[in-house]
């Protein structure tokens, strides 16, 4: 029987295109001090403290160390640290809290992807024997994959231009008429690359009994797909459906909201097919990565925005997924409730 954890607070930082304010402790400060705050819980009451990043996308290795001046870690604290989405430091934070020892934990992300050029910063992501050599960025992964979906006829063009307007806003005929970016993608079905931050407090025992808001996490998992491009069908994501199957996000009954990290338009179609979402499940209210995608911190959004949604009664159950590598290599569910797990 695991442990039952609830995401208490929830605190994001407005994504910019460009941050030159703000170094990556000036990042982290007021969103750690915003979820604090909603959550009720003292720096110091703090069990355990765990942050996602990459020193590679920053330029200088390290930087997350200096980042943790934003959470204030004195007197010393337990950390840890992901180079990964924050998503995945919130799984550490989660499996943390099994343990029984501790009732508290702050998870933490951020990333300012205007310091290089992302899609071909991620290029360095792939084999680095056959892919990287040849330089192939990541928005031209991203057209492949969606070549091979719109080939499959499952998918038109149409439906792509439909999911960036319902994200966007817009019109379709006028986005159908645009010119591609890296063909079949256009500019509206490829991200918007920002800077951003954003953290939740994790509760369980007593301190989830006297919190104010919760959305339980009735499960969490985290699955991966070869690293070979070729080795797997790149229209579909059996690693999201297993893991909504570990996170046992089929016993939520109905899912209200999905929050899904689908940074290009046809993603977010092979996403909704792998979590089985019905035409009833508000997906991505949000506007999701298409809009701003915040690299490091986005899916921990996702998360964090889900159970936003709980928190102000908008709904009951809901799912956060969060991606990481090209053509949704890695994939990690959250299934969240209004009510604790049977």
């Amino acid at each position: 029987m695991k442990r039952q954890v609830a995401i208490i607070s929830f605190a994001q930082l407005p994504p910019v295109a460009r941050d030159v304010k703000r170094d990556e402790a000036e990042l982290v400060q007021p969103v750690v001090t915003e979820a604090l705050r909603q959550a009720g819980v003292a720096r110091t009451q703090i069990g355990f403290t765990v942050s996602g990043s990459c020193d590679y996308l920053i330029g200088r290795p390290f930087s997350f160390v200096s980042a943790l001046d934003g959470a204030a870690p004195w007197p010393p604290i337990a950390e840890s640290h992901v180079e990964m989405d924050g998503a995945w430091a919130l799984y550490e934070a989660w499996v943390r809290l099994q343990q029984g020892d501790i009732d508290t934990a702050l998870v933490y992300a951020y990333g300012k992807s205007s310091l290089g050029d992302l899609p071909a910063i991620l290029t360095h992501q792939l084999d680095p024997y056959y892919l990287a050599p040849l330089g192939v960025d990541g928005t031209s992964l991203a057209a492949l994959q969606a070549r091979a979906l719109l080939d499959s006829g499952r998918v038109t063009e149409r439906d792509l231009a439909m999911v960036a307007a319902a994200r966007r806003g817009g019109d379709v005929d006028a986005y159908l008429a645009a010119a591609y970016t890296v063909a079949p993608l256009r500019a509206h079905d490829c991200p918007s690359v920002a800077d951003g931050a954003c953290a939740v407090v994790l509760a369980a025992g007593d301190v989830a009994a006297r919190a104010s808001r919760r959305a339980w996490i009735r499960g969490i998992d985290h699955r991966v797909e070869p690293h070979q491009l070729g080795s797997r069908d790149l229209t579909r994501s059996p690693s999201t459906a297993l893991a909504a199957e570990h996170a046992r996000v089929g016993t939520l009954g109905r899912i209200d909201v999905a929050e899904l990290h689908a940074p290009f338009s046809h993603q977010e179609l092979i996403l909704r097919d792998a979590l089985g979402l019905g035409d009833g499940v508000d997906v991505n209210p949000s506007g999701g990565a298409l809009v701003a995608n915040a690299m490091m911190s986005d899916g921990l959004a996702r998360i964090g925005l889900a159970a936003a949604r709980i928190h102000d009664g908008r709904a009951r159950n809901a799912v956060g997924h969060a991606t990481s590598g090209p053509c949704l290599q890695q994939n990690l569910v959250c299934a969240l409730s209004a009510e604790v797990s049977p």
